[in-house]
């Protein structure tokens, strides 16, 4: 299998504001084709610590793919500093300044001068032409090795990479079927997770598992190789068969769905629909919801309702349950649910209301002290969960809790 390199290269990419995506989505690429990324780099703007990462790479790996640093000004050092690793000159290419002045009097302006350096590129490099931007891209291939420069933007490197880079590098990678898949599982930890699928997935010596925890689910990533693309699904069909038997309904996604998708798959499976009643989530659940395309189906309506007024005249929940119990309260959370039902005529609705801080908490309800309720035409109940994290990290594990606590009352609901 050939093994990969990115360097992602700017300074912005070392502070908390800017987060650099295309490595993630150049990774995935790279592993359909069957090419391991190894290594993630980020590099500032520094000349010799990037001429030293990308000498290092190359020789370490088969493919080195930098992005970023293309642009015109003095601070976008990719194109020198990458010749200078390679031990080759940069060669004017007169006719990319043409092209970018044509470009320039189209969008109505003349081009600086300072955009004459885009047409500066590696002696014996392809160019990768960009109809999206300025700054064209470079491959290099020599000694066996793949050099791969792309500019930054993500809407410039997608289009480049899938069409004159891709190809390359797939047929370099040769015939290798490789299928992905990932599981998502809910209430229980990563460890728990692992305890109990590592006799599942060691039996598969073919078949690749890393157990990932993000913020409010645990992922199964498989990863699978075989003869052909019938064999390499097989196998990953076969261990995520058992993986889902040994976890049960903890497990909610076979292919990455998000749980706003599984919800709107069962509801629509059923031909039933949702309405939603939030507090702490502030609307949250409902956004969720109407991101799934087509989710009008199902989802009729939402109330947020934020104050114990706005729960009494909204959602009818009686002044005296938010009187002897709270408005964070198992019977709030049942009120609200049952009112919201009533009030949308749906046949199923779902509700929060928690403390998500960093006040208001107290010894008996704690900070991430949360009430789920839910109600059908059968019956109303109701569920507490006590969740860690900041407020941002609460409301979301709220919202989640909340939609696995009603994919779990949608299991029981007959077909």
């Amino acid at each position: 299998m050939l093994s990969a390199e990115i360097i992602a290269v700017g300074s912005e990419l070392l502070t908390p504001e800017k987060t650099d995506t295309n490595s993630l989505w150049l990774t995935g690429k790279l592993n359909e084709i069957g090419v391991e990324v190894k290594l993630k780099t980020i590099v500032g703007d520094d000349e010799a610590r990037l001429e030293e990462t990308i000498k290092d790479a190359l020789k370490r790996s088969d493919i080195v793919i930098s992005t970023g640093g293309l642009g015109p000004t003095e601070d976008d050092v990719t194109r020198q500093v990458s010749a200078r690793a390679v031990g080759r000159s940069l060669v004017f290419h007169e006719h990319l300044v043409d092209e970018l002045r044509a470009r320039f009097r189209r969008w109505g302006r003349e081009m600086p001068e300072i955009n004459k350096r885009q047409a500066y590129v590696i002696e014996g490099a392809e160019i990768l032409p960009n109809p999206n931007g300025s700054a064209v891209g470079m491959l290099l291939e020599a000694a066996d090795k793949f050099l791969v420069v792309l500019p930054g933007p993500p809407r410039e490197l997608k289009p480049m990479f899938e069409r004159y880079v891709l190809p390359k590098l797939k047929a370099k990678a040769g015939e290798i079927f490789v299928k992905r898949r990932v599981l998502k599982v809910s209430g229980m930890g990563e460890s728990a997770v692992d305890e109990a699928i590592a006799p599942i997935y060691k039996s598969f010596g073919s078949v690749q598992t890393s157990i990932l925890f993000n913020k409010s689910e645990v992922e199964v990533h498989l990863f699978a190789q075989g003869d052909s693309d019938a064999d390499a699904g097989a196998m990953l069909d076969d261990v995520a068969g058992k993986i889902a038997e040994k976890l049960g309904t903890a497990v909610f996604a076979l292919n990455g769905e998000s749980m706003e998708e599984i919800i709107g798959k069962m509801l629509t499976d059923l031909g039933q629909t949702l309405s939603v009643a939030e507090s702490c989530t502030g609307g949250l659940i409902g956004m969720r919801l109407t991101d799934v395309p087509g989710s009008s189906a199902y989802f009729t309506e939402g109330a947020v309702t934020y104050s114990n007024e706005a729960k009494m005249r909204s959602l009818g929940v009686p002044k005296e349950i938010i009187e002897e119990h709270g408005a964070v309260s198992a019977e709030t959370s049942e009120a609200m649910a049952s009112g919201m039902r009533r009030l949308a005529a749906t046949d199923h609705a779902v509700s929060v209301t928690g403390i998500a801080g960093p006040d208001g908490g107290s010894d008996e309800k704690p900070v991430g002290t949360v009430f789920i309720g839910y109600a059908d035409k059968h019956s109303t109940r109701s569920m507490k969960m006590t969740l860690p994290g900041d407020r941002y990290l609460i409301r979301w594990r709220s919202s989640q809790a909340a939609l696995d606590y009603l994919r779990r009352q949608l299991l029981k609901t007959p077909q």
